[in-house]
């Protein structure tokens, strides 16, 4: 094969561009494995926040049922609201961690569908590439052939004269 594939650069760039999308995809599913592991810790707070009002809450009735001063039960009626509020809190800070879950997930799915468009222009130019060589294998033997007959028909002519000239 005397030629060389016209489209080499090309299929060298789309190989590179393919091996930064995997590369791409990778650092995207570290980054949402990251997310999610603050998420579950941000939640594993908010439960241990939670399980500290219902304890709290369960003191409540308790002194309530035994009839508990009316000072100390304001005291935990206040102290009950300051762990709600920081249970709130704990709740929007799940809330806005399952947000950047999501977004890692979309991330993830935007490379996913990028670094398949890019498998599938790389697969395209190595059937491109295949189907050209087949091309140039074809026109290569035709042209031995040509060449072939070209030699046999001189030769033939040549044979002749010769015969001729012993005649």
């Amino acid at each position: 094969m005397g030629k060389k594939y016209p489209l080499e650069q090309l299929a060298f760039i789309k190989a590179k561009k393919l091996e930064e999308a995997e590369r791409i995809l990778r650092e995207k599913k570290e980054k949402l494995i990251e997310e999610e592991k603050k998420l579950k810790a941000v939640e594993e707070e908010r439960d241990k926040v939670k399980r500290h009002k219902l304890d709290k809450l369960e003191q409540l009735r308790d002194a309530l049922d035994e009839g508990e001063r009316t000072d100390k039960l304001e005291q935990m009626r206040i102290y009950l609201k300051l762990v709600e509020e920081k249970l709130k809190q704990h709740e929007k800070k799940v809330h806005d961690q399952e947000k950047e879950v999501e977004k890692a997930d979309e991330e993830v799915e935007l490379a996913r569908k990028q670094m398949l468009k890019r498998q599938r222009d790389v697969e395209k130019l190595k059937e491109h590439k295949k189907e050209w060589k087949k091309e140039m294998k074809y026109e290569m033997e035709k042209e031995e052939d040509t060449q072939a007959d070209e030699i046999g028909g001189a030769r033939f002519i040549s044979e002749k004269r010769k015969k001729k000239r012993k005649q």
